[in-house]
């Protein structure tokens, strides 16, 4: 493997790929060093029980308007086989008493589900509807299509226009101050929050209370990409190498190579050496681009200490039931609403507004908190995943990595806790007791064991805590997609706009990379 190309891309994950199938089309040679058997990250889809046709996403699934990004249109993955199916019946909240709140991809039935739960709550949704359109397609879309501006220059284009001083009135708020101001039904309140960052955000923190009304504006809905999340990936990869890119798995990297103030090149573990002429792009966390890979000699204090200092998400990591089924769940919510049965994204156990605070405690405490999960059965909409006449169906928890202050203690808990989550899930969808087939569960410490970015099992790969955004995520004076040293990068999802599956890090580092080096193209905004 030892060889010359222009840039080095360390981290084979799906913003990687993007940039990666950029710089090729620009006329550059590149390879991406995986250290895992398989590219792709979090794009996962694996064959369980072997042999059996059966296929589980253990770690990505919903992904939200992926085809309506411009990357996905600009390296033609449909032409590679990444195809995207968006159910019109997204989203069922199903309560305690079987009473089902949707999201729809028509609008007038999401207000209609409202509706008969508050009808001032469907009128504040049609209201913000309207509102935050303008502000979502004009300021918010463009903003997390670019290279982020400094925060004083975006407060001051921001304030110079009635949307952009709207939209910086709402930011003031926390999600959950938001929501409790605008709404009025509990359930509604815990849906919107849950939809805005249950997964991701503390939502008591100010800053972000215009995630509610830029969701409830938004035209984009959940997806999934036929065949399975790996299918992604797959495409990215033919992609990149019909561009000329290369990429190599099971290549572990062990320091970036620095000369006279510039990154020129990468020194794996097996000894091999690849050498950079432009460029080395670093799609991992803070701590392993910074703190690991790099030699004490060429590393600034401040970068160290700024580095070290980087927060991962508190109620990102993941655990995730998964089931081989006879028949797909039959919700006894179906019989006061037959639709149900068509809904994509099924939410359980998330009854009152209430229940957040109770969630934050015990993440905070290391403690399994009462039940509140999502997920889907992907054969209903996509029958690849399973030979004819069998199903798949998954469930997603947010559950704290250090368990009882020790991620470890997971090794103990986790089938355990899998039997738990199928008992709540059969109060709701009763035929379970006779439909499962086969079952598995992956946890938090699994996640943070398979995947070496994501740190304390956290699928977004940072918090967007403590400054860590837009301008200044990963931390000030990297919020630029540019490192220390000359010729070095930064694409994962520890940079802007952040962390899930919409490849803009790594569409974002094209363009400010493509500009660097002078070179003109199509794609740039």
């Amino acid at each position: 493997m030892s060889g010359s190309y222009d840039g080095v891309i360390l981290g084979a994950g799906h913003n990687s790929l993007v940039l990666q199938a950029y710089l090729g089309r620009a006329g550059f040679k590149t390879i991406c060093l995986e250290r895992r058997e398989k590219p792709g990250g979090g794009l996962e889809t694996i064959e369980h029980p072997a042999g059996s046709g059966r296929l589980h996403n253990t770690h990505s699934f919903f992904h939200r308007a992926l085809n309506q990004l411009p990357w996905y249109q600009d390296l033609e993955l449909q032409r590679f086989g990444a195809e995207y199916l968006e159910p019109e019946y997204n989203v069922a909240l199903i309560d305690q008493h079987h009473e089902v709140l949707g999201w729809w991809t028509d609008f007038e039935k999401t207000c209609a589900s409202f509706a008969r739960f508050s009808e001032h709550d469907a009128q504040v949704l049609r209201r913000y509807r309207d509102e935050f359109r303008p502000i979502v397609q004009q300021i918010l879309l463009p903003e997390s299509r670019r290279p982020p501006l400094p925060p004083e220059q975006r407060q001051q284009e921001l304030a110079a226009t009635p949307a952009g001083r709207r939209l910086l009135e709402v930011s003031r708020l926390s999600p959950l101050e938001f929501v409790l101001q605008e709404f009025e039904h509990p359930t509604i309140q815990a849906g919107l929050l849950f939809f805005n960052g249950l997964r991701e955000v503390d939502l008591r923190l100010p800053g972000f209370g215009h995630h509610i009304p830029a969701l409830l504006a938004s035209d984009g809905m959940a997806q999934m990409c036929v065949g399975g999340a790996e299918r992604l990936s797959d495409a990215l990869v033919r992609a990149v190498e019909e561009s000329g890119g290369e990429v190599r798995c099971g290549a572990r990297p062990r320091r970036i190579l620095v000369e006279a103030g510039r990154a020129v090149g990468v020194e794996t573990h097996d000894g091999d050496v690849v050498h950079a002429k432009q460029f080395v792009v670093s799609g991992l966390n803070p701590q392993q681009t910074f703190l690991e890979l790099i030699d004490d000699q060429h590393l600034p204090s401040e970068w160290r200490d700024k580095a070290t200092a980087f927060q991962y998400n508190l109620l990102a990591p993941l655990f995730a039931l998964n089931l081989s089924l006879r028949e797909p769940p039959r919700y006894t919510a179906a019989e006061s609403d037959p639709t149900v049965e068509q809904a994509f994204m099924v939410i359980l156990g998330l009854n009152h507004v209430d229940q957040f605070q109770e969630i934050i405690r015990c993440h905070e405490a290391g403690k399994i908190p009462p039940p509140v999960m999502w997920g889907a059965c992907p054969t209903q909409f996509d029958p690849t995943h399973a030979p004819q006449g069998g199903h798949t169906a998954f469930m997603w928890e947010k559950l704290p990595h250090r368990l009882q202050g020790d991620p470890q203690h997971w090794n103990a808990a986790a089938r355990q806790h899998g039997r738990d989550m199928l008992e709540l899930w059969r109060r709701f969808a009763p035929n379970l007791n006779d439909a499962v087939e086969d079952s598995f569960v992956r946890s938090p410490l699994e996640t943070e064991q398979t995947f070496w970015n994501m740190r304390e099992g956290d699928l977004l790969v940072g918090a967007f805590a403590g400054g860590q955004v837009g301008y200044n995520r990963p931390f000030a004076g990297a919020g630029h997609y540019r490192g220390h040293i000359e010729s070095l990068y930064l694409c994962g999802s520890c940079c802007h706009p952040g962390g899930n599956i919409t490849g803009l890090p790594g569409y974002n580092a094209a363009q400010v990379m493509l500009a660097d080096a002078g070179v003109a193209h199509p794609f740039m905004p």
